[in-house]
């Protein structure tokens, strides 16, 4: 039987609306599904989850800034630590890190299962905090680049983990709104990396304050997540139901309790106590979704993204633009679009919300490529290239940049979520780590017009792949999710 579960997503639509029972009880605060499920009628307050949504997206801030943290920095790195016009060390620099998120990505399931979202979090600061410090003080190549792998482990950690904590703690008819928040605190981190790494052109030893002053964020996050609640999904699922119900009534309130309770059980079906194992994720009728989930975060990082992050001075400055303004442009148009997706996330949709970015970069790609060609020179050319530029930016946070995390975390079976979620986020380091070891070289070898038509083919390709099989989860809960979208075992 097991060759009829394949097509998991028509599964999804055909049974994604269900009828209700028509016994709703007047002042009941759900109503029970045909299947069994428990829908809530009413929308919990989001205020009450709201803060602890924000303390996780420090998480998110500190893997902004450190993404980012090399931008402006890099070549007085390159000059104080012997290095400058080495093309593969600044490579390394800026990907090393990258390894280090693999690393971390891979153990953020075990992790998280083993020690809860919580104590995730502060265990992802303290490689950030060290690995910061260690590029602070260091006087050559191979301690910047270790300094880089400790950060790279906390930032692989932090994303899965904060996507799965924010999806378990916030309220269905904000889930997406709360989701994209991370986003809004990735590109906060960005900017600020941008703004203190502007002094670092005519400061000796600046970018050693740049690196040091991450410890700030990072410290805050492992304090304050000592005052915040565990997940509900992870209290339950290590069977401590009664610590469940509380954590529930302080993050929905007191009405809303039995119905999570009992919607989280029936979505649970008795499996959350077994073990989870490589195969299951990577064959049977989790594959579908595991498949889904890694082209999607390559298919992210094969846009071109993290290029125009990591190297958009580089380009800047061969483009004859200021890279200093341009860069805190690319801040300003990156936070724009990521209030905009935080608007519209729970009222398109998601796959609306991919659908646009990926065919809006595609454009803004194609306009990067005409930039370069021989068509375009002088002042034309570096207007479409720092235009070009911004419609890219501007594109993925709308949507690219803050979707596959959530959707992901919506989609997975509560009883793989964490391990799925770290299967997929490697897919997305080893496709980060790539780009950013190779962007510079390939720039050189093959010519930016190759190189953005390229990316501007994948941003094609990935509008065709969500089209034919992302789903739609704006405005259900992540049990009805699972209970549509999961074929029988």
């Amino acid at each position: 039987m097991r060759g009829r579960h394949g097509d998991a997503f028509s599964t999804y639509k055909r049974a994604a609306l269900r009828d209700y029972v028509n016994s709703t009880r007047h002042g009941d605060a759900s109503v029970r599904l045909v299947n069994g499920a428990i829908k809530e009628t009413g929308s919990p307050p989001w205020r009450r989850s709201f803060p602890h949504v924000i303390v996780a997206s420090l998480s998110s801030f500190l893997f902004g800034y450190h993404l980012s943290v090399v931008n402006e920095t890099l070549e007085s790195i390159s000059v104080a630590l012997s290095f400058h016009g080495n093309t593969m060390a600044e490579g390394l620099v800026v990907s090393t890190c990258l390894a280090g998120a693999f690393v971390g990505s891979v153990l953020s399931g075990l992790i998280a299962d083993g020690v809860g979202r919580r104590r995730s979090f502060q265990l992802c600061t303290l490689p950030m905090i060290i690995g910061a410090l260690m590029s602070a003080m260091t006087n050559d190549l191979w301690g910047m680049l270790i300094g880089r792998l400790f950060v790279g482990t906390g930032m692989g950690l932090g994303p899965p983990v904060a996507a799965l904590y924010v999806s378990e703690i916030s309220p269905t008819s904000v889930r997406g709104t709360f989701g994209s928040l991370l986003q809004i605190a990735t590109c906060l981190g960005l900017m600020t990396s941008l703004f203190i790494g502007i002094p670092a052109k005519d400061t000796v030893d600046w970018w050693r304050v740049c690196f040091a002053v991450s410890v700030i964020p990072a410290a805050a996050l492992a304090i304050l997540m000592e005052f915040c609640a565990e997940s509900p999904h992870w209290l339950l699922k290590r069977g401590r139901a009664a610590e469940a119900e509380f954590v529930f009534e302080k993050l929905l309130g007191g009405v809303y309790v039995k119905s999570a309770i009992a919607e989280l059980t029936k979505g649970a079906k008795g499996e959350e106590t077994d073990t989870v194992h490589l195969t299951e994720l990577i064959s049977g009728r989790h594959f579908r979704m595991i498949f889904l989930g890694s082209v999607l975060f390559a298919l992210q990082q094969l846009s071109g993204i993290n290029a125009i992050f990591y190297f958009s001075s580089s380009v800047f400055k061969s483009a004859g633009a200021p890279s200093d303004i341009a860069n805190i442009c690319v801040g300003l148009v990156n936070l724009s679009g990521s209030i905009g997706a935080m608007i519209l996330m729970d009222k398109l949709g998601r796959k609306a919300l991919l659908l646009g970015s990926f065919s809006g970069m595609a454009v803004a790609m194609g306009t990067q490529a005409a930039a370069a060609s021989s068509f375009a020179s002088g002042w034309l050319s570096m207007y479409l290239s720092v235009g070009g530029m911004l419609m890219v930016v501007l594109a993925f946070s709308l949507g690219a940049g803050p979707v596959p995390g959530l959707l992901l975390s919506e989609i997975f079976p509560g009883r793989i979520r964490a391990k799925a979620m770290a299967f997929c986020m490697s897919v997305h380091w080893v496709f980060n780590f790539s780009i950013g070891l190779l962007f510079l070289q390939l720039l050189e070898q093959l010519g930016p017009q190759l190189v953005y038509a390229c990316f501007a083919g994948f941003c094609l390709l990935a509008v065709g792949f969500v089209k034919k099989n992302v789903v739609e989860t704006k405005g259900k809960s992540l049990q009805e999710i699972e209970i549509a979208l999961l074929p029988p075992a």
